[in-house]
């Protein structure tokens, strides 16, 4: 019998392992063109001003069994902000707005991730922006997920949240209607492949 305690312990041991590694790591496909990060902001509380930006970089992690678990991490090149004017671009591009040669980088990494239902899914997490780290709640929805023509395996969604641009220190006043910006995300990720052995618990570090 004293040996079997040994035995049961190294069995349990291993199937918790074992469960660590059932999430499923992706890649944000960015060089296929197949993820956007686009925003919009009332121009005067007449029209829209849209852009986007073209440079950004980061993965997901996601359990179909265990959608709580899910994490993700993005890094957004702040120079790459496109708005469809050259002029414009180099204004927000200095320390009225994003002030990228101190802050080239934005980042957001998740926190939880709650199933809603119905493809629904509310996921919170922090974004450093200009130096400063604001928790941000996204509005998310599954879009998809299942094998390329390619043998891989992508899975999709996109999401859309608010900011208060004088959270993170912009404080050019644009008019009482720019108080806020609404960003909207289009996220397919390629499925990573196994390497056959567990993956360490802990989050996703991808630039």
């Amino acid at each position: 019998m004293k040996g079997s305690v040994p035995s049961a312990l190294i069995l349990y041991l291993s199937m918790c392992w074992c469960q660590i590694g059932l999430a499923s790591d992706y890649l944000i496909d960015t060089e296929g063109g197949h993820a956007f990060i686009r925003f919009k902001i009332s121009h005067l509380g007449y029209s829209w001003l849209a852009g986007r930006f073209n440079r950004f970089s980061g993965g997901f992690s996601y359990d179909e069994k265990d959608p709580s678990a899910a994490r993700v991490e993005v890094v957004i090149d702040m120079a790459s902000i496109d708005s469809n004017h050259a002029e414009r671009d180099k204004h927000l591009r200095d320390d009225d707005f994003l002030a990228v040669e101190n802050y080239p980088e934005a980042r957001f990494v998740s926190t939880s991730f709650s199933e809603l239902g119905g493809g629904k899914a509310l996921l919170k997490g922090d974004l450093t922006l200009r130096g400063i780290t604001r928790t941000l709640t996204i509005d998310v929805e599954h879009v998809g997920a299942g094998s390329d023509p390619w043998g891989g395996y992508r899975r999709g969604f996109a999401g859309e949240t608010r900011l208060v641009l004088a959270d993170f220190g912009i404080t050019k006043f644009l008019g009482a209607a720019a108080k806020e910006m609404v960003l909207m995300l289009g996220v397919e990720g390629i499925r990573k492949k196994s390497k056959n052995r567990p993956r360490k618990p802990g989050g996703l570090r991808i630039r």
